[in-house]
């Protein structure tokens, strides 16, 4: 499942929206509520858009469903759902961008009542400066900055998944 079938896919639906930042929403409901379910991830991503069927659907689904399985492991399997590595750093960078707004959104839909650590709000203020980062970009320089916030990044979600889904269950008990 390529980054380019998965936007075509959300692009046909007129959700507005990409792949990445529709990957980094159920990333960030699946932080806040690993038990989420793709039900409602497919929900909020076309709640003012056509929703998907048959095939469609059923990628997306598969999507989330491993997000979800890679979020649970213990591997550090986890990675952002990006445009693969021969696209221009400018899309990659613009889609890291919609990538970290779809996890705000994602943690905003899944979050009741959040009482979040220092440190939690630290990172999620991060992921918002992600949101404006300049896509005129080019260059190694560049380049590296693009491969050092991806791993920043990819430690952070599974840093809050544990923060954030402790304090879910602390506050079922």
């Amino acid at each position: 499942m390529t980054y380019q079938v998965i936007n075509t896919i959300v692009a046909q639906s007129d959700a507005e929206l990409t792949a990445a930042e529709a990957h980094g929403m159920a990333t960030g409901m699946l932080c806040v509520n690993e038990n989420a379910e793709s039900g409602q991830w497919l929900t909020e991503l076309f709640r003012h858009a056509t929703p998907v069927i048959g095939e469609n659907k059923t990628a997306l689904v598969r999507l989330f469903e491993e997000t979800q399985r890679l979020l649970a492991s213990d591997e550090f399997e986890f990675d952002l759902f990006l445009p693969e590595d021969d696209v221009l750093l400018s899309e990659q960078v613009e889609a890291l961008s919609h990538w970290c707004k779809g996890f705000l959104l994602g943690v905003g839909f899944a979050a009741s009542s959040p009482a979040w650590s220092k440190e939690v709000t630290e990172i999620l203020k991060d992921i918002a400066e992600f949101t404006k980062l300049d896509a005129e970009v080019e260059g190694e320089e560049d380049e590296n900055d693009f491969t050092e916030i991806t791993e920043y990044l990819r430690s952070a979600v599974l840093l809050l998944r544990d923060e954030l889904s402790s304090n879910t269950g602390d506050t079922i008990h």
